[in-house]
């Protein structure tokens, strides 16, 4: 049956379909000999000669196992499955389980839950999903007054243009210098958390994500892993 090529890029675990729609365009890919840059291309992995960079991804495609696994990420790793700088990357905790793609992103600094998988169709639902809450722990320099903080929950405009849809802010117990929050979002801006606490004068000094829809860390040390049950991916699946 015939799919879009960066679908079946995707299924094969060689990139996310937004990675490999840049290989295509990069003329990185080919059908049956030929460079295909048309990102619309469809392909029958049982029928056609697939290559990126030269290197045939059919076996991949038909033979692979779909894997999922949360991992809780320290800080100072990159959500990322490669780094020009040499900078760790959370795909290096993670061993025996062929190539693996981070779905979405926790910035360097950030830590807690991320998940990693080979399956795209998998991760380009979930990075597109606004209906599965990812829950923070949130420490902030200085204490907020309530009216800053009914801002947040309301959504803001950051510094970028980037309008912020409403989020769930709950108060947690405060020191003499800090503000502690727990905030659910339903969607993934870049740094929106850090940038969301900017606008009101209070920068965010620790950050961590302590679930994504129905998972949390319990029995989980930081920088340990595990993989998700059957039952767990079909409930996100559901709910995204």
């Amino acid at each position: 049956m015939q799919e879009r090529l960066q679908k079946l890029i995707a299924q094969a675990g060689v990139a996310s379909r937004r990675a490999a729609e840049e290989l295509m365009k990069n003329g990185e890919v080919t059908v049956n000999g030929e460079i295909v840059i048309e990102l619309g291309t469809k392909a029958d992995p049982e029928k056609d000669h697939i290559k990126v960079r030269g290197k045939l991804i059919n076996p991949l495609i038909s033979g692979r196992e779909n894997v999922y696994v949360l991992v809780n990420k320290p800080k100072g790793y990159l959500s990322s499955v490669s780094d020009p700088e040499g900078r760790k990357l959370v795909t290096d905790l993670v061993k025996g389980f062929g190539r693996l793609i981070p779905v979405g992103r926790l910035d360097y600094n950030t830590e807690g839950l991320i998940i990693l998988t080979n399956d795209g169709d998998f991760t380009n639902k979930m990075t597109r999903s606004r209906k599965i809450p990812k829950v923070y722990e949130v420490k902030v320099k200085g204490l907020p007054t309530d009216v800053a903080i009914r801002k947040l929950s309301r959504g803001v405009v950051l510094e970028d243009g980037f309008k912020t849809a409403p989020a769930e802010i709950k108060t947690l117990k405060p020191t003499d210098k800090n503000g502690w929050y727990e905030v659910t979002l339903f969607e993934g801006h870049n740094q929106q958390i850090r940038k969301m606490f900017d606008t009101i004068g209070h920068s965010v000094v620790k950050l961590r994500r302590i679930k994504i829809g129905d998972l949390n860390p319990a029995m989980l040390r930081v920088g340990g892993y595990r993989r998700l049950s059957p039952d767990e991916v079909s409930n996100l699946m559901k709910k995204a």
